[in-house]
């Protein structure tokens, strides 16, 4: 199996927020691949919803050689663990959640499957996404437009706060 670079972005606006990002980078390096890159802490308002807790978020860069359902399924379990509960019966995607990790890219793949689609179908939308993934990777490719990830950022329409700790 081939080795290859996927871009995370992990955040959370409940609990010990700091803590939980770093628990859940931990995991990711034990079960997942090797973390290689990190990007600074950002604490950024929440986007979709309202709420008086920001998020922290921050962008890492995995080398795995797991496959895309696989790594899913590796993520969704950290969350889990990690506190993370998904709404029943459709109540919305956008809530507080103590854990959240999406995959952004996955080098130059494109993947469109019912449980998973990479590029992250709103990355080009969302600055708190953008920003800390272009502190790592201003120069990754989003396979769908040809963009760079800063000309992404350049771009996005998202005004939301996004402030580097």
């Amino acid at each position: 199996m081939e080795m290859e670079e996927v871009f995370l972005l992990l955040g959370s606006n409940r609990g010990e927020r700091r803590q939980i990002l770093e628990r859940a980078l931990a995991l990711v390096g034990e079960r997942a691949g090797e973390v290689s890159q990190l990007s600074s802490l950002y604490e950024t308002e929440p986007w979709g919803f309202e709420d008086a807790v920001p998020f922290l978020n921050q962008a890492a860069a995995l080398r795995t050689v797991r496959e895309p359902l696989e790594l899913l399924g590796i993520l969704q379990g950290i969350e889990e663990e990690l506190g993370r509960r998904r709404p029943v019966g459709g109540a919305g995607p956008y809530l507080p959640r103590t854990i959240d990790i999406d995959i952004l890219l996955w080098g130059g793949r494109v993947i469109r499957g019912s449980r998973l689609t990479v590029p992250h179908p709103r990355l080009a939308l969302r600055r708190f996404a953008l920003v800390p993934l272009a502190e790592i990777a201003a120069e990754a490719v989003d396979p769908l437009t040809g963009l760079t990830v800063a000309r992404l950022l350049e771009r996005c329409d998202d005004h939301g706060s996004v402030k580097r700790l």
